[in-house]
C-alpha cells in the first residue's frame, strides 16, 4: 500500500443553506446543508455535523473488518451506533466527543474476550480517530448468535 492517498469530492451550492456533493470516483450525490439547530437550517439533510461523526462510526467499521478479518474473527453481525457532541470550545463550535456504540455477533460465548479486544484495536487503529482533536469514546456489546 501507497504512503499516502487523495480523496477528492466537489460541492456545488444549489439554494438557501443547502449544496450537492460528489466525488468523481463515486456513483451517488448527497444533499449537505446547515444543520437546524443553526439559523437557516434545514432538517432532513445530511450536514457536515452528520458526516464528520458518520466519517468515526463507518472507519471504526472498515477498520473492525480489515482486523476480524486478519485475526480470523467469525461473526455474523456488526453494527454500530455513534453520537456527536458540538460544543463550544475557546469560543468555537467543535466536534469536542464522539461516542461509539458498537455491537458484534459472534457464534459462541468463547471468544468474546477475543471480540472485544479486537473491537479495541479497532478503536485505536482508526484513521479517521486518530486524526482528529475530538475525544472518542467506545462502549462494545458482544452479543452471542442464537
Amino acid at each position: 500500500m501507497a504512503d499516502s492517498h487523495e480523496y477528492s469530492v466537489d460541492l456545488n451550492w444549489q439554494q438557501d443553506r443547502k449544496g450537492t456533493m460528489s466525488s468523481a470516483v463515486l456513483n451517488t450525490t448527497i444533499e449537505v446543508a446547515t444543520p437546524p439547530e443553526f439559523p437557516k437550517g434545514m432538517p432532513g439533510i445530511w450536514s457536515p455535523e452528520h458526516l464528520f461523526v458518520a466519517s468515526v462510526c463507518s472507519c471504526l467499521m472498515t477498520t473492525f473488518l480489515a482486523v476480524a478479518e486478519n485475526s480470523k474473527l467469525e461473526f455474523s453481525n456488526f453494527e454500530c451506533h455513534a453520537k456527536g457532541v458540538l460544543a463550544k470550545k475557546d469560543n468555537k463550535f467543535q466536534i469536542t466527543e464522539v461516542h461509539l456504540f458498537p455491537s458484534v455477533t459472534i457464534p459462541s460465548t468463547e471468544k468474546k474476550e477475543r471480540a472485544e479486544r479486537i473491537l479495541e484495536k479497532s478503536e485505536q487503529h482508526c484513521l479517521i480517530s486518530n486524526s482528529i482533536l475530538s475525544k472518542i469514546s467506545m462502549q462494545t456489546t458482544v452479543k452471542v448468535a442464537g
